[in-house]
């Protein structure tokens, strides 16, 4: 009890410290961690399990986070996936993208979708249907892409620095098949995504800022549609299209 007396009540709190540790809360969901115990988010704060408990109900009340009763788990709430789709509109990729999205669904009539890296997994960012055949796909603005399987999660384990980001580095060290999907990525200039989940297929190609990779661009459409010749004309005009989204953004 004297514990829980020394610590300063979420109402109580500095202002700063409030929201410093909310924020601490809403961080420790990743990924590989999107379900925590209160036991964990205590452990994360380094306070009492009844000052995280405050603090959760507190951002439940503000739909930052969910409480799944049957598990007995936090998870992150809809206001924060309101928060992260007005966070991806205002990036600046997306706006300098915009124009070539639309260039290369039109040249070759498949969809276009751009994603980034959000430091664990490639997240879609903007999608550009095809409109104009009998099969219109889609993919979900904010959805995570799988790292090793998905087209633009190769381009990103191909380009993205091993020294800066841990999980890539990891994820290369153990497949030795990853490394060679790598390997002919940086070589061919684009990816294949692998298996073909429900008979799609997605080709993507990297997009730089000045050296860095900073985005994947991709087109996706049927294992029938994206075959042979139609492939290989596809993934030319997408190497084409990402380069020149590269150049804008200052690629050398």
């Amino acid at each position: 009890m004297v514990a829980e007396a020394s610590e300063e009540p979420v109402g109580d709190a500095p202002a700063i410290q409030t929201v410093q540790r909310a924020a601490t809360i809403l961080q420790a969901f990743s990924v590989e961690r999107p379900r925590l115990t209160l036991n964990e988010l205590t452990a994360d704060l380094s306070i009492s399990r009844a000052t995280a408990h405050r603090y959760a109900r507190a951002l439940r009340a503000a739909n930052l986070l969910r409480f799944d009763v049957g598990t007995a788990t936090y998870t992150l709430g809809p206001q924060v996936l309101a928060m992260e789709a007005a966070a991806r509109a205002a990036l600046p990729i997306v706006t300098a993208a915009e124009p070539h999205l639309a260039r290369l669904t039109r040249l070759t009539n498949l969809t276009s979708v751009l994603s980034i890296w959000n430091g664990e997994a490639p997240t879609v960012v903007r999608c550009m249907d095809d409109t104009t055949g009998d099969v219109r796909l889609s993919v979900r603005t904010g959805s995570l892409l799988d790292l090793t399987r998905s087209a633009q999660g190769r381009v990103l384990c191909a380009f993205l620095p091993t020294d800066e980001v841990p999980v890539v580095a990891r994820q290369l060290r153990l497949s030795a098949q990853l490394r060679k999907v790598a390997e002919q990525v940086r070589r061919d200039g684009f990816a294949v995504n692998s298996p073909e989940d429900f008979g799609v297929r997605v080709l993507a190609a990297p997009v730089f800022e000045r050296r860095r990779v900073v985005a994947a661009l991709a087109v996706l459409g049927t294992s029938a549609a994206l075959a042979g010749v139609a492939q290989a004309t596809a993934a030319q005009t997408l190497r084409e299209v990402a380069r020149e989204l590269s150049e804008e953004l200052g690629a050398g």
